[in-house]
This record gives structure tokens, sequence and C-alpha cells, in this order.
């Protein structure tokens, strides 16, 4: 990597010229984009756009033409690719002005804002699919080949500073003009044309409550300027920090003290079911926790209350965290959890109707129904702060946001002091016609999305197939069992799969993707509060447990089943569950939604036969069990078992040793020297042709009556047994 001709303190240089040097084009501007975006310091997740402006064949004439590259709607500067970037015909773009020009001289200059994102879609160079962000024409009319348009808190600490224009010339002299805050679109780009005309040494704005934009003829200039302007900005603000008491000082110093980490934990877990619930009365939410040191020192401060009704500044902020928090003013020193939950409840209350108010204050005819009026994002002075959102990863980055805003407060009171955006331009953001189409086009979510589901057993086996199946449907996945090490490995195999998720989070557990791995004891129950406990702490709380964990204990050389193995049996596939039930029940009816609870007994429930007699009844019991709980839990939790047949292939209760223990019970011919899936698979057609289907039974087999289940496709079956056993005529019930 070439050395930086400077020395950067708060930004990261990442620019290799080797690995530069490979690329031309298009892959030049994805690999500029990619460094900008792996330093969140730079630009935060899915915010800011890069472009450049390079000379292509026309597909028609053949002939060379300029063309924009720009970074298209949605997607991450960090992961884009070739494909998240829009091309379009820069001369065709710029003649969009005189339409523009036309439509504003009527009256019509918001129809016409929106008019023009409609209109990029007749400048695609190549019909490229990839759809044009809102921002395009900041870099189309900017008289520069390389542009950069980033959102980093120290740039925003100045934009959303009372003093923002004298404190751009201060620290930046004449190389940074300023435009005052503008809603993206045609109008700023224009008026960004214009700066570039009037200010020829201008090689970036300050875009007023919003972040900065720079340019080069050249993209490595571009790139290191990009970094030097929030350098620059970063240094300055860090240096009056310092000066006025540093982190001592910061929001006015501390008014409230830190709870243990235990303490704090403990605090969460007692709260989020509940707060869940609360904040899910419309859709279900998917919680963050995050109490690290930058946070704790946000909440617990003097100015956190005055700060977080301002809400936030930068519109890439509260698309996501909405337009403030809610910060509930509770005395961690002094008050107890029964206190906040009182205060959260009222706070909660407060907060719709200030939302509401807030909507019908801004709102015009056509502006879209009020969304969701539950706050995103919880501030709770001694804790920290909970995130909430659509998925674990939404959460995150809403957490990362939030993050963000509260570093540009930090700033922006170190050097003046910190201003919002005007209630009326935030909703005009918040709810414009575009961000509501872009909403709709998003596509339907999954069947199980929102859920957040315990597997119990998930090691391997049932369990781990039953997990896979409900994560392919959208669920998070809590994958428990009694080894740790199974566990993990099972949520790892789902988070490769589908996706840890992106952000940043909490210290600890809430920092986890769309699987965890969990051990529990089941027959033990403060093994089993311990779980559910971190469960709370990952995701704000849960919707569903299956419970596939079981044994089988196999009869001495005498035929009998000592005593012990009868208690562990029952210990296991009975108690076990109830236990998990009958904690989960207070978690359950504190959050207040509806959800499922499966568990698994067997075909040998309803079938007596010989040397499985503790098993056996262990199901049959197990099977009574369900029909007690779906009593017990109703009417906020069904409750229902699939009951298997004979699993052999995948099963974790057929080792080796047992699947010839009952080859040989069974006077099945094999040898020793046979591997064990021939053996398996020997002795599961065998167990095949005992059914009516005459197919082996699966575990993938099994997921599918969870799955059922678990959903609402039998939303009014509760109480019931599904059996899932090839049809086997003993089981039949009389």
């Amino acid at each position: 990597m070439a050395k930086p001709t400077k020395t950067y303190q708060f930004v990261s240089h990442l620019w290799n010229d080797a690995d530069a040097a490979k690329l031309k084009g298009v892959d030049r501007l994805v690999y500029r984009s990619n460094q900008l975006g792996a330093d969140q310091r730079i630009t935060n997740t899915g915010g800011g756009n890069t472009s450049s402006k390079l000379k292509e064949v026309d597909p028609l004439t053949g002939k060379p033409v300029e063309v924009l590259w720009v970074k298209g709607s949605g997607g991450d500067l960090r992961t884009s690719r070739r494909e998240n970037f829009s091309s379009l015909y820069q001369q065709k773009l710029l003649d969009l002005q005189k339409s523009y020009a036309k439509r504003k001289d009527k009256g019509l200059k918001s129809a016409a804002e929106d008019d023009m994102v409609a209109a990029y879609n007749h400048t695609t160079f190549n019909l490229n699919p990839r759809a044009s962000s809102i921002d395009t024409p900041l870099h189309s009319f900017i008289p520069a080949k390389f542009v950069d348009h980033m959102h980093p808190n120290a740039i925003i600490s100045i934009a959303a500073s009372r003093r923002c224009v004298e404190l751009t010339k201060e620290i930046f002299g004449g190389e940074m003009a300023y435009v005052p805050w503008m809603r993206p679109g045609f109008e700023l780009g224009l008026a960004m044309q214009a700066i570039c005309k009037k200010n020829k040494k201008a090689t970036g704005i300050m875009m007023g409550q919003h972040g900065f934009i720079s340019w080069d003829n050249d993209d490595q200039r571009c790139y290191t300027r990009t970094l030097d302007y929030i350098e620059q900005a970063a240094a300055y603000i860090e240096a009056k920090y310092q000066a006025k008491g540093g982190d001592a000082a910061a929001f006015g110093g501390a008014k409230f003290t830190t709870l243990s980490p235990e303490k704090r934990n403990e605090t969460f877990a007692a709260i989020l079911p509940w707060l869940r619930g609360q904040v899910s009365q419309q859709k279900r939410f998917i919680g963050t926790v995050q109490d690290d040191d930058k946070i704790l020192r946000f909440v617990n401060s003097k100015d956190a209350p005055r700060l977080a009704e301002l809400g936030t500044s930068c519109p890439d902020h509260f698309l996501r965290t909405k337009i403030k928090p809610l910060y509930v003013d509770w005395n961690p020193q002094t008050e107890d959890t029964a206190a906040l939950k009182a205060k959260l409840k009222a706070g909660l209350e407060a907060y719709r109707k200030d939302y509401a108010a807030y909507y019908a204050k801004c709102r015009h005819a056509n502006s879209p129904a009020m969304r969701d009026p539950n706050p995103t994002v919880i501030l709770i002075p001694g804790c920290g702060m909970i995130a909430w959102g659509k998925d674990k990863s939404e959460s995150r980055v809403t957490a990362e946001f939030y993050n963000c805003a509260v570093e540009v407060m930090r700033g922006a009171e170190a050097i003046d002091r910190y201003i919002a955006l005007p209630q009326q331009e935030a909703f005009d953001i918040e709810y414009w016609l575009l961000e509501e189409a872009k909403l709709k086009r998003m596509p339907a979510e999954k069947e199980l999305a929102r859920q957040v589901v315990i597997v119990v057993g998930a090691g391997s086996g049932i369990g781990k197939e039953v997990a896979h199946r409900l994560a392919k449907d959208g669920a998070h996945l809590v994958c428990v069992d009694l080894k740790l090490e199974a566990a993990q490995a099972t949520a790892k195999e789902i988070t490769d799969k589908f996706g840890a998720g992106i952000g940043v989070a909490g210290t600890g557990i809430s920092n986890c993707g769309t699987a965890i791995g969990l051990a529990c004891d089941i027959t033990k129950r403060e093994s089993v509060r311990a779980m559910l406990n971190q469960v709370a702490l990952a995701y704000g709380g849960f919707d569903s447990i299956v419970v596939t964990a079981g044994i089988f204990v196999a009869p001495d050389t005498s035929g009998r089943i000592p005593d012990d193995k009868w208690s562990l049996t029952f210990a296991i596939n009975v108690m076990g569950s109830y236990i998990v039930a009958d904690e989960a029940k207070k978690d359950w009816l504190a959050q207040g939604l509806p959800g499922s609870l499966v568990l698994t007994t067997s075909a040998n429930a309803v079938v007596a036969k010989k040397g499985s007699v503790a098993y056996d009844t262990s199901k049959a019991a197990a099977n009574h069990l369900v029909g007690e709980l779906a009593v017990e839990l109703a009417p906020l939790i069904r409750v229902n078992g699939v009951a298997p047949a004979t699993v052999v292939q995948g099963s974790a209760m057929f080792p080796r040793d047992r699947v010839i223990a009952s080859l040989a019970k069974y006077n099945i011919a094999y040898s020793e020297s046979e591997s064990s899936d021939a053996l398996t698979e020997r002795l599961a057609r065998f167990y095949a042709e005992r059914t009516l289907t005459k197919n082996p039974i699966t575990p993938a087999d099994q997921a599918e009556g969870f799955f059922l289940l678990v959903s609402n496709r039998l939303a009014k079956t509760t109480g019931h047994i599904i059996p899932v056993d090839g049809g086997l005529s003993d089981a039949f019930l009389r």
C-alpha cells in the first residue's frame, strides 16, 4: 500500500496504488467506494454515494459518449459492486435542467422534483436496471470527473451547528463552500452547480444539516481530498472538545452513574419481553441492546433529555431512528425495575401522541398514511440504548445510526450549539412520496419474518433440520443444545447461509445476527431461565419455542432399564419440556404477543412394544402434556406436538452401535465391515417397509410438521399431535 502523503488520525487511508492500478473505469469507482465505505467514520451503513464520469461506447451509435456512473438507490458503499451503480447519459441529465425550469416556473417545484426522478429513466445508459439515487443531480451538475458525497459525523457536527457558515469558513477557508439545507434532488444539484461556477477555488461544499460533497478530476486525489476534509473537521472538533474538559464534561457532564454489567443485564432481561410487546402493537420488532461506554456517557448526561428531544439532524439518521428517540427519565440509583416499567409505559403513550401530533401538523393532502408511532430508539440512564427494527440487521443499523447522531451532537456541542432539522423538513423527508414508493417496492416479507424461534435440541438431528427450515422462511433462530459447540455450529450454518446482518451493536450477546447458539440443560430451571434471559438480551424477546431434545435409553443385556435411567428419561422427555414452557410462560405473558409451543412426542406414545418401555411411556406423558399446556397457555400460546416414527437417518439418537443393535434385534443381515451410512440406510429401509407410504422418514419430513405448527397456517389448531410417521396403522388414534 502506498503511504499517504500525510498522517491521518481520525480516518483510515486505505487506498492501495498497486490494487488500483489493476483496475479501470467502473471497477476503479467500485474500489474507491469500497475503501470509503469501509470506514464508518467516513460514512454510515447505506449512506453516501460516489460517482465517476467516464467515456463509454454508445451501444446504438458506436461513438464515444460521457456516462455518469453513480451509486444507485439502496446498497452500501462498503459492499457495493458494479451492479449497484446506475449509469446515465451525462448530456441527457444536463438537458433535463430545461424541463425542470419550465415546471418550476409554473409553480410546480415540489412536483417537478419528483418528476425529475422519474425522468432519470429516460437518460439510462445501456439499459442498466439499477434505479437512480435522488442524489444523482448533485453528481451530474458538479463539473468534475469524480465526486464523493459522504455523511461523516465530524462534518455533520459542523453542518448541524448553529454557526455552521462561520465555522465552515474558519475551518476550511475558501476551499469549502456552503449550501443551506435543501431536500436532496434537482434544486440542490442546481445550487451546487451555481456555487462551482461562482467559486472556482472550491473543491467541496458543506451541506447544511446534511453532510458534504467533494470532487476532483483525478479519482485518487478525490479520495484523499474526502479524507482530508474529514480529518480537518475531526481534528478541529477534538481540540475544542478537549479544551472544554473532554469526556468528563461531555453533554454537560454526568448526572447518573452506570449500573454494573450484571445489574444492567438483569434490568434489560426483566423489561425487554414486556417492552417488545409494547412497541410491537402494529408489527413485531427485533431489538438490539447497546451499553458501551460511549452510549452510556450520553444517556447518563445532564444534557441528554434536551438533546434527545431535539432529535436527529441528518436525514439519513432519522429515516432509521425516527425524528427523535424516547428518553426515559429514570434514576438507576434510586428507582427499581417496576418504576422503570411505569415510566416506560407513560413515555410510550406520550411518544405516540406526540408522533401523531407531528404527523397531523406537518402532513400534506397527498401524504402517505401515518406510520407506526412507536419509537425505534429508547434511551435509559444507567443502562444504555435499545434499538428496534423489522429484523436483527435493521435494529443493529438503527443502533449504528443513533450512535452517529450522538457523535454529531457531541461534536456540535463542543464547537457551538447543536440544532436539529425543522420538523416540517424532517416530515417532508420521512413521508416523501418517493420514499413511500421505495418502501412499496420492497419485496414481501417472508412468512416467519419478525419472528424469534427457540429450537431446543438444535445441535443435531431433527432439531438442526427444524432450525434450518424455519430460518428459510425468515425466522430468527435461537439454537439451543446441551452442548454449546453443537448449538453454535448450527447457528453459524444459518448465519453463513442467510446472513448475519450488518451494523454495530452493544457488548456481549446482543451483537449477534440472524441466529445464535446457546447452551441449556432443560432439566434445570435455572439453566432455562438463564437461556431465556440471554434471548431477551439478543433479540428483545421470542415468539415460539420448539423442543426436539430427547433421550432414548436402551435396556441392558437382561432387558431391564435401571431406575436412574427411568428418571433421566422422564426428566428430559417430559419434565424438561414442562420447565421450558413454565419459564417461557412468564415472558410470553409479559410480552402479550401470540406464539406457539411445539413439543416432540413419538408414534411410540400410542404403540406398546418391547424394549423401549421408559421411552414409550415418557412420550405418552409428553402427548398428554401437550393438551395440558394448551389449556394452561390459552388463548395466547398455541401448544401442539409432532409425533415422528423412527427417524434413523440424520438422527443423533441412532449412533452406529444402536443401529447394529437394532439390525440384530430384527434379524437383519449385516456385516461389521460395512460403513455406518450403509447400515443406517438398511435399518431405515426396514422401518419404511412397515409404513403405508413405504419411504424412509427423514428429519426434513419432521421439520415440515414443525414449520406448519409454528407458522399461522394452522392458526386454529392447539392441543393436538401431528403424526409424521409414514403411516403406521398401529399408531392410528382410536
